[in-house]
């Protein structure tokens, strides 16, 4: 309470402010805060990958290979479903080249490289944006140290000419670049563009290895084999001339 007394020709007049006390934080309002905490949000981040991971290996996705695929579920419907998988074994670290060996062995060359595009792009963008809402805003203080610094900054300033290259060049896990651009100040939009156009060679050269699988020696083969020999070489040689680039920074 704030008094303040104010005389004019011999009157007093009495002034109140009142200032309000701040309101205690109820019980459900520190548990919302806590359960919205950047540690909270990447804890359950953590415990959504590791139950897709159990998943997988319950589920044991490989059978679709000696089994074949289920005789209910066929044409379109069957690729719309492979494509929905092969995204949700991507967020779950399942390795791509298997599943787009896979998608060739089952759909052969067109329609399997058709639903390994799309797999991947649906994979990517859950994973882009689960670590953008979920481990972003934990993850960003702890870009401390100098190649963290660098590839961050990398991915920030030219996000669609990194991701590219990343998808042109494997070396770097799937996932290990879908959550590093998450951390990143990379747009949602160039990111799903760049994995996209970028994914394509690679996708098709095992697509096509999966297909032709059962002829070892044909041309087609043989072709998809150095399509994914050379670009890997390749990522090791601009990778191994790049790091004196990533010291400096």
């Amino acid at each position: 309470m704030l008094d303040a007394t104010t005389r004019s020709g011999g009157t007093a007049t009495e002034l109140a402010v009142s200032v309000p006390a701040p309101t205690p934080m109820g019980f459900a309002a520190r548990c919302t805060r806590a359960l919205l905490s950047p540690w909270s949000r990447l804890s359950l981040l953590v415990a959504l990958l590791a139950s897709a991971a159990v998943a997988v290996l319950i589920f044991e996705p490989q059978r679709l290979l000696s089994d074949g695929w289920p005789p209910q579920v066929s044409g379109a419907a069957a690729t719309v479903v492979f494509a929905v998988a092969y995204g949700l074994c991507a967020v779950a670290f399942v390795p791509r080249p298997l599943l787009s060996l896979g998608a060739g062995a089952l759909f052969g060359s067109q329609l399997g490289l058709a639903a390994s595009l799309a797999g991947t792009v649906l994979g990517a963008g859950l994973a882009f944006g689960l670590g953008r809402l979920l481990g972003q805003e934990a993850l960003r203080p702890l870009l401390r140290g100098r190649w963290l610094k660098a590839v961050d900054g990398q991915l920030s300033r030219h996000g669609f000419r990194s991701m590219l290259a990343v998808r042109l060049f494997p070396g770097v896990p799937f996932w290990a670049a879908n959550y590093c651009a998450a951390v990143s100040r990379m747009g949602y939009l160039p990111f799903l563009l760049a994995t996209a156009l970028g994914s394509i060679p690679n996708t098709a050269a095992y697509v096509v290895a999966g297909a032709r699988a059962s002829a070892p020696t044909s041309p087609a083969f043989l072709i998809a084999l150095a399509s994914i020999a050379v670009p890997a070489l390749a990522g090791v040689v601009v990778a191994w001339r790049k790091r004196h680039h990533l010291r400096a920074r």
